[in-house]
């Protein structure tokens, strides 16, 4: 069953070692994915996969591989709808003074302190760091005490010197509320997520976490940076680009299937929140080879 409500995720690396690798090599559920945050930043790494990124209040889809760091109490759902033919997601999940808040202070740690502050708004890293870091990654389940650490301290000073990335929350999302503030947001996306395809009144969604519209309204925007109508909008398109990109269904189709119920709205959107139409995503999306 579907957790109703976001949580503080406790984890404990196994003993004697101060990061937690977990490595998924079958299809992960994505019903089991949750609204949650932690203090560990987290590095995910998926070789071959499909999903969506709900990351803070950045959405988007993906239908290849991903490298990304998740920084401190930044909120986030699961990624992997499914992983591909030989798929594997790796995760790495650490305390920033894993090595002993004195560590951080060295001047050696420049740069790996500073990757550490943007991962709070999310990284996406590119090909080519993708490519360079991925199988190491993987391997890391191979090493084991000081090795394991001096070849985790490797990527993440490759990370923290590459400029081939992406920050996913440029406008600034850091997990500041309360842990309760963060179950109501959590119900909220919850909802979107299963209902999108549906027109989904104030009042009712509103009604899901106890508020007046009003009060909803503003809450909302206080809390992500964006209207409901936004985010119901960017889950539809979301959804459409992985529609595009995974299905044989016309455009038309695709809109209606979202959940719009008028076809220049959906261009309209679509353009808006992804600089392009869908026709052109479609052709582009096809083309590419990552």
């Amino acid at each position: 069953m579907i957790k109703k409500k976001p949580t503080l995720e406790k984890l404990t690396p196994s003993f004697g070692s101060s990061i937690l690798i977990k490595q998924h090599r079958e299809s992960v559920d994505k019903n089991k994915a949750f609204w949650h945050f932690h203090p560990e930043l987290e590095l995910v790494y998926v070789n071959k996969g499909q999903g969506k990124t709900h990351i803070g209040n950045h959405l988007s889809y993906f239908n290849n591989s991903q490298l990304i760091l998740i920084g401190s109490n930044l909120p986030h759902n699961g990624f992997s709808d499914r992983l591909t033919a030989n798929g594997t997601e790796t995760i790495i999940q650490f305390k920033a003074e894993f090595l002993g808040h004195d560590f951080l202070s060295v001047p050696e740690m420049a740069n790996i302190v500073a990757l550490f502050e943007r991962a709070k708004k999310g990284i996406r890293f590119k090909v080519d760091t993708k490519k360079k870091l991925g199988l190491k990654i993987e391997k890391l389940l191979e090493h084991k005490g000081l090795k394991r650490v001096l070849k985790f301290l490797d990527i993440l000073n490759h990370l923290a010197k590459t400029d081939d990335y992406m920050l996913l929350n440029a406008d600034g999302f850091a997990f500041e509320t309360e842990a309760q503030d963060s179950a109501k947001i959590g119900t909220i996306f919850k909802y979107v997520r299963e209902n999108f395809e549906h027109h989904i009144p104030l009042d009712e969604i509103a009604d899901k976490v106890s508020m007046t519209v009003p009060a909803f309204c503003r809450y909302f925007k206080k809390s992500t940076g964006k209207t409901f109508t936004q985010v119901v909008n960017e889950y539809r398109v979301v959804h459409a680009t992985k529609l595009l990109s995974e299905s044989d269904m016309s455009v038309t189709d695709v809109c209606f299937e979202c959940g719009f119920n008028n076809f220049s709205h959906f261009n309209k959107t679509f353009n808006d929140i992804t600089g392009k139409t869908a026709s052109s995503y479609r052709k582009e999306i096809k083309m590419m080879i990552q």
